[in-house]
Parts: C-alpha cells; structure tokens; sequence
C-alpha cells in the first residue's frame, strides 16, 4: 500500500526549503513530504470527502478515460477534469496518455499528514 506523505507550512518556509535543496544546502530524506500545502484548508479543498471518494473509484475501478470516470462517478467531465488537473498539479494523481483520451491513476491509497 502506498502512502503519500503530505506537508504543511507556509509559503515561506516551503520556498526556503526548495532554494536550500536546489542550492544544495538541504538533502531530502526519504522520510520527508512529497508533497506540500501551505493550510490545511488548501489541502482539505484539494482532498475533501468527495475528492477522496473520486480518487478511491479511480484506485478500485481503473477507468480508461475521465469521461469513463464521469459515467461512473455521475460527475460532469468538465468538472472532473478542473478536479484531475488540479489533484495532478499536487501529485496525487497521473494523467496517462491513452490513445485518444487522458486516462487518470491514483497515486497512493493512503495519505499521512506531517505539520
């Protein structure tokens, strides 16, 4: 079972620490966050209940397309694609390639949460 480990920290803090890595300063460790916001509010937007819910149907179904996952979800495709750009942007899901259509992967099944 793969698990994301997400952090939190404000935008400061989280540009100080990618100029450190980039400058060298800072080695990551393999125990650190992949991912960052800066609330908890950001984040609960980004994995609210029935975000979570998404990305557990496209872990449990697999669907070839997002207008695949729209038939199975009821959700409009235009509002699951804004959704699926926006859970790519952070990581949490792989848009793949797939012929003609953009086919969506879930990242992870678990997320831990490091303040």
């Amino acid at each position: 079972m793969k698990i994301i480990k997400i952090g939190i920290a404000s935008q400061e803090k989280i540009r100080a620490r990618m100029l450190a890595i980039a400058r060298g300063e800072l080695k990551p460790k393999p125990s650190d966050p992949k991912i960052w916001f800066t609330s908890m509010r950001s984040l609960s937007e980004v994995l609210s209940d029935e975000n979570r819910a998404l990305l557990d149907v496209i872990r449990t179904s697999r669907p070839a397309s997002i207008s695949a996952l729209a038939d199975l979800t009821g959700r409009k495709q235009g509002n699951l694609s804004r959704t699926l750009k926006t859970m790519s942007r952070y990581g949490l899901v792989k848009m793949e390639k797939h012929e003609r259509s953009l086919r969506p992967i879930a990242h992870a099944e678990r997320y831990q949460i490091m303040v």
